[in-house]
């Protein structure tokens, strides 16, 4: 396995409003390891600091302290264009009013690659088709992006990072606003191509009992400490156990999930 993301006593926060002189420190002691070919859940309760860390690990956000690696290089040493051929974001946002097509919005991963007119090269135009192929969207690919449901247009997305061709994809909740059926389809997907690639993907979930059953490695947040581990070393430590403060929700150590009681 291959080392594609590590960070160094990595401190997460930002600006305190009132006082930007002062830090609002999110976690502390933050030491991860990405490594290829893993499929890797973030999890945590409500307002922990899941979107701070993946928005540090991104280089969209500096960190308070410490260091993120990426492919063995500091990320604060990449260029915008050099950072976009190694690390493949998707987000939750809306897209802008557009008139693209499937494959339009595909072949937009392209373009840390392409000229400065953004004509697609033979080599280009195979990596988006392979992309297409391995989501399985064939179906969707002359439709305009706002004519498919959203389970569709996730995975439209994911087919976008896959074109980018990077070693690592993050996503930030890329389940959310999806029925059952869609969550467990999408996860799917993530896991195959994890094996199929030999890529890392990284995702913050909510749906921790699916994340508990289809990823290699889950990172846990809690207000006391981030830890990273097979999730059944993590059921088998009784990490689950303190996510929630709740005495309505516990984890069912026998089952691997969590019960309402």
């Amino acid at each position: 396995m291959k080392h594609i993301l590590t960070t160094s006593n990595l401190i997460l926060g930002y600006p305190n409003k009132k006082d930007p002189k002062l830090n609002v420190v999110v976690a502390e002691n933050c030491n991860l390891n990405l490594e290829s070919g893993k499929l890797i859940a973030l999890i945590g309760a409500n307002g922990i600091g899941k979107s701070t860390l993946l928005r540090t690990l991104t280089n969209i956000q500096k960190p308070i302290a410490g260091n993120v690696f990426l492919n063995e290089k500091n990320i604060n040493t990449y260029s915008a264009l050099d950072l976009a051929k190694n690390l493949s974001v998707v987000l939750t946002e809306k897209l802008p009013a557009s008139n693209l097509t499937v494959f339009e919005l595909i072949a937009l991963g392209r373009q840390p690659y392409t000229n400065w007119i953004g004509k697609l090269s033979d080599l280009d135009y195979s990596k988006v088709q392979n992309a297409i192929k391995m989501t399985q969207i064939e179906h969707l690919s002359h439709k305009k992006h706002y004519e498919i449901s959203d389970g569709q247009l996730q995975k439209v997305l994911i087919a976008r990072a896959l074109a980018q061709d990077t070693p690592l994809i993050i996503l930030d909740e890329p389940t959310t606003h999806l029925d059952l059926l869609h969550k467990v389809s999408v996860l799917k997907l993530l896991k195959k191509l994890t094996l199929e690639t030999n890529k890392c993907i990284l995702f913050s979930t909510h749906d921790i009992d699916l994340a508990i059953q289809l990823s290699d490695e889950m990172i846990v947040m809690t207000p006391e400490s981030i830890i990273q581990d097979e999730p059944c070393n993590l059921i088998e430590k009784g990490v689950f156990k303190s996510l929630f403060q709740d005495e309505n929700i516990v984890f069912d150590q026998q089952k691997g999930k969590f019960v309402i009681l």
